[in-house]
């Protein structure tokens, strides 16, 4: 994992350091920072591969921080946080994050969670296409070589979870995946989260393609089944 860095952000400082400890035993580049307006001058000043933000934390909150920074870096983003309630969960991956861990956490398991996404991030859309780089359907444009997707030639601003979905769901087209076929694919790892992980990603990408995300044209679920992009 050598040349990736990491950005670690925790208001307590024994916790930021420890992680930064486990990570740097990995080969990662870490740098530390104690609360969102530290974690977001340090992000216009470097660059970084993957933020592992806390969610409490005084002045900016992991949240806001996030929020700030999904305005225009598609950087991937594990929150961190000592609540372990699913709407905790929902509400940190409805604004933008790529996955959650909870305090207190298994190191192994942090690093296996950082790991997946900085495998997701830079290998994202690289699966062989047979030389297909754009794949359309009606006005919805994927671009495999810039990794964009456009509506109506409007620039769509995606996760890298949400692009990881697109990708998947545009190569397969017509195809219906269930939730833990999505997961299986997108997280790289059985999906032990249940249902709320995968719809709550669905729900964006659809708020962000969709003219009427309750009407979708594009992102369809076939109930009891899962979900698929209708080839138009």
């Amino acid at each position: 994992m050598q040349g990736y860095k990491v950005l670690v952000v925790d208001d307590d400082k024994e916790i930021a350091e420890a992680i930064g400890i486990y990570l740097r035993q990995e080969g990662l580049s870490v740098k530390l920072a104690f609360d969102g307006i530290e974690a977001l001058a340090a992000i216009d000043k470097e660059q970084f591969h993957l933020i592992v933000m806390d969610i409490m934390m005084p002045r900016l909150d992991g949240i806001k921080a996030m929020l700030k920074l999904r305005e225009d870096k598609n950087i991937p983003v594990i929150l961190v946080s000592a609540k372990s309630e699913d709407m905790d969960k929902i509400i940190g991956l409805n604004m933008g994050a790529d996955d959650y861990i909870t305090k207190p956490f298994n190191p192994l398991e942090l690093i296996a969670r950082v790991k997946s996404q900085l495998r997701r991030y830079t290998t994202l859309g690289s699966s062989p296409l047979g030389g297909k780089s754009i794949i359309k359907t009606g006005s919805l444009v994927l671009n495999l070589d810039s990794k964009t997707v456009l509506v109506d030639g409007e620039d769509i601003k995606l996760t890298p979870i949400e692009l990881k979905i697109i990708i998947l769901l545009m190569q397969n087209m017509g195809r219906v995946f269930s939730i833990d076929e999505i997961y299986e694919r997108v997280w790289n790892e059985p999906n032990f989260n249940g249902d709320n992980t995968v719809a709550v990603h669905i729900r964006r990408i659809r708020e962000k393609i969709e003219i009427n995300p309750k009407e979708p044209k594009y992102l369809k679920v076939v109930w009891g089944i899962g979900y698929k992009i209708e080839k138009i």
